[in-house]
């Protein structure tokens, strides 16, 4: 019977949320979640490529500060007072602004500190190097806190990919997880849709998870 992985990966307790496993490429980002509401300052910001776990960093944020959570769009004519009056806030994705949304995320900054509320900023660029017009903004993105989130390395993609089957009671063995993490590009939502494929494949077949299948299933999701 295959036997199923233990990782000597750190790991956390995402409050009430699956775990979230620590490597050195996210171990920044995860201590200055950790130390809220010690701070630096009222606003940090997170940074990394798609499928880092920005998402899944600040959705642990959300569930330990109760947080409210917008996409980036609302800050295209926001209303500042009542988005400090949230008291905690998350703007995701943070990309090209409108001087519209500039003047906006600037004035937000500027309330936040005012008012001791909490902002979390998340963007896939670190925010110093995001398009800023406004030259105030640009100098107050530049001096925010942040830590930056790297592509997932050897050890945290075969933890996360472990996690993903254990979270499905599926049991696995080494040499599939090593195939897996060899084929499929570092990113954990990546991981996470060829697991939901595997299992959904698996379950239609009622075939065993091996690596002759994942060989099918990765050729089918377009990543062999």
């Amino acid at each position: 019977m295959p036997r199923q992985l233990v990782f000597e990966l750190g790991h956390r307790t995402a409050r009430g949320r699956e775990d979230f496993l620590v490597a050195p490429s996210n171990e920044a980002a995860v201590a200055q979640i950790d130390v809220w509401p010690d701070w630096p300052g009222p606003a940090i910001a997170l940074s990394g490529p798609q499928g880092s776990g920005k998402t899944h960093l600040a959705e642990v944020w959300h569930e330990m500060s109760g947080a409210e959570r917008l996409d980036a769009t609302v800050l295209e004519g926001g209303d500042v007072p009542a988005l400090v009056a949230k008291r905690h806030l998350i703007i995701e994705d943070l990309g090209a602004l409108s001087d519209l949304g500039e003047r906006t995320l600037f004035h937000l900054l500027n309330l936040v500190k005012e008012e001791k509320a909490f902002l979390l900023l998340t963007s896939r660029v670190a925010p110093a190097r995001l398009t800023i017009r406004l030259p105030d903004l640009a100098s107050r993105l530049k001096a925010l806190p942040h830590a930056e989130l790297g592509a997932p390395d050897d050890a945290l993609l075969a933890g996360v990919l472990v996690k993903l089957f254990d979270d499905r009671q599926l049991r696995v063995n080494e040499a599939l997880v090593a195939y897996l993490a060899s084929h499929i590009e570092r990113s954990i939502a990546i991981a996470r849709d060829v697991v939901e494929a595997l299992d959904r494949t698996s379950l239609s077949g009622k075939r065993a998870v091996t690596v002759p299948l994942a060989a099918q299933v990765l050729e089918e999701l377009g990543h062999s």
